[in-house]
Parts: structure tokens; C-alpha cells; sequence
């Protein structure tokens, strides 16, 4: 007869002790009329199929330990994720204010770049304002230095050069080696030691050593005489830019008066 407090005992832990104690008791039962009624090899049988069935139990119980480790191992990777997830969330936050601070800072940053366009706008016309007084200014100045060059250059080209002119000094026109007209601010035939001359001048407020080269160069070399008249080049200016700037003007070939020397 089989041992029923063993069995009792062998089968608490997986079914629990009110499951184990009525199998227990059912099985006490069972062997009592399969004694009446099984033969050994019967009993041997059974006693085999109840052994397989507690390895499957067996079995059962460390699938269960591994499968519920795997879903410890889950629930850990769940909670990372969901930590990552917030994680992740933050930094958009994070970086959507950081858009919204920066778009406001572009903002302010037009705004003040418009305030300035305004401003350099308006700086601007005063510029070009200044410009055109300064230019009617300079014009002024020339047109008076030339209206003093008339008057006055007759008698110091006589004096210091023997020239002597065959028409009044004027501001007019040539027409130059490609056959267009060049204004010329000091214009007039005349004679020197009895050979004909052109006289071609310039004004300048202040004068430079690049100045003369660029009337020589520019000016003087544009123009086509009429006939054999040799070209007379003249320079009047108020001021030069440097002390050496006559002496060079004059070793190139240049008449140069300055403004202070007209009425002497």
C-alpha cells in the first residue's frame, strides 16, 4: 500500500497543501481497489506513468522559472525604454524652446537690421545731399579759379613765357584723336616768339603729382591740333598737395600758377 503522508508530502509544493492532500487521499483510494483488482505489473505501470508525470511537472516548473526570468529581463528593457522615451522627450523639449528662443532672437534681430537699414537710408540721402552741395560747391570754386585765370593769365603767360594770346582765354570744346568733343577748362590761340601756339589749361582746388600726370596723359594727349600749333599745357590751381609738386609740374612741361599769384 503505498505511503500516503509521502505522497502528501511529495506533492505539496506544486499543487499546494489542499490539492496534495486530496490527491493524496484519492490515490490511497485508487491503490486500494486496483489491490483488489490490478496485478503488479499494473501497479509497476501506473507507477511509471505518475513518475513521468512529476518530471513533466518538473519540466513544467524550471520552464516557468526561465520564462518568468525572461519576463523580469522584459520589464527591465521596458522600464530603460521608458526611461529613454522620457529622456528623449525632455531634449525635445529642451530643443523646442531653444527654436522658439532663437526664432525670437531672429526676430529682434530683423527688427534691428530693418531700424538700421532705415537709418543707413537715411544717412545715405544726407550723404548724397552733401555730395551734391560739396559738388556745386567744388564746381563754384573751379568756375571762380577759372574766372580768375581769365583775368589774370594774359599777362603773367606774356610776362613769364612771351605769349602772347590772339583771342581771349575761354572754357570750350575740342574734338580730340577719335573725333569727340573734350571740354577743356583754359582754351586760346596765341603766338609765342612769333610761332603759333594753342594754350590748353586746367583747374584744379588742389593739385597733385598725379594730377599732372593724368592731364598730360589723359587730357593733353586726347587732343588733335588744328594745323602746326603747338599745344601750350597751363595748370592754375588754389593749393598743391605737396611742396614739390610745382618744381614738377614745371620739369614736365606744365605753366603752373596758383591762385595767390593772380593780381601781382
Amino acid at each position: 500500500m503505498p505511503d500516503t503522508l509521502q505522497i502528501y508530502y511529495y506533492l505539496r509544493e506544486p499543487l499546494g497543501e489542499e490539492g496534495a492532500r486530496r490527491l493524496a487521499e484519492v490515490m490511497s483510494q485508487f491503490y486500494e481497489e486496483l489491490a483488489r483488482t490490478v496485478t503488479k505489473a499494473d501497479w509497476e505501470a501506473l507507477q511509471g506513468v505518475l513518475h513521468a508525470l512529476a518530471e513533466a511537472q518538473r519540466k513544467t516548473e524550471e520552464q516557468l522559472e526561465r520564462l518568468t526570468a525572461r519576463v523580469d529581463e522584459l520589464a527591465e528593457a521596458q522600464r530603460l525604454l521608458t526611461a529613454r522615451v522620457d529622456e528623449l522627450a525632455e531634449a525635445q523639449r529642451l530643443l523646442t524652446a531653444r527654436v522658439d528662443a532663437l526664432a525670437e532672437a531672429q526676430r529682434k534681430t530683423e527688427e534691428q537690421l530693418q531700424r538700421l537699414a532705415h537709418r543707413l537710408e537715411q544717412t545715405n540721402r544726407r550723404i548724397d545731399e552733401t555730395n551734391r552741395q560739396l559738388g556745386g560747391l567744388a564746381a563754384t570754386v573751379g568756375y571762380t579759379l577759372e574766372n580768375e585765370a581769365y583775368r589774370y593769365l594774359p599777362a603773367l603767360l606774356e610776362r613769364d613765357y612771351g605769349i602772347v594770346l590772339e583771342e581771349p582765354l575761354r572754357r570750350d570744346y575740342l574734338t580730340d584723336r577719335k573725333g569727340q568733343e573734350i571740354e577743356v577748362n583754359i582754351l586760346a590761340r596765341a603766338r609765342r616768339d612769333g610761332l603759333p601756339v594753342l594754350i590748353v589749361g586746367e583747374s584744379k582746388v588742389q593739385l597733385s603729382r598725379n594730377d599732372v600726370d593724368r592731364f598730360l596723359k589723359r587730357r593733353l594727349a586726347e587732343i588733335d591740333p588744328a594745323g602746326s600749333r603747338k599745344l601750350f599745357p597751363v595748370i592754375v590751381a588754389h593749393m598743391v598737395t605737396s611742396r614739390d609738386v610745382p618744381e614738377y609740374a614745371r620739369s614736365r612741361g606744365v605753366a603752373l600758377y596758383l591762385s595767390y599769384e593772380f593780381g601781382r
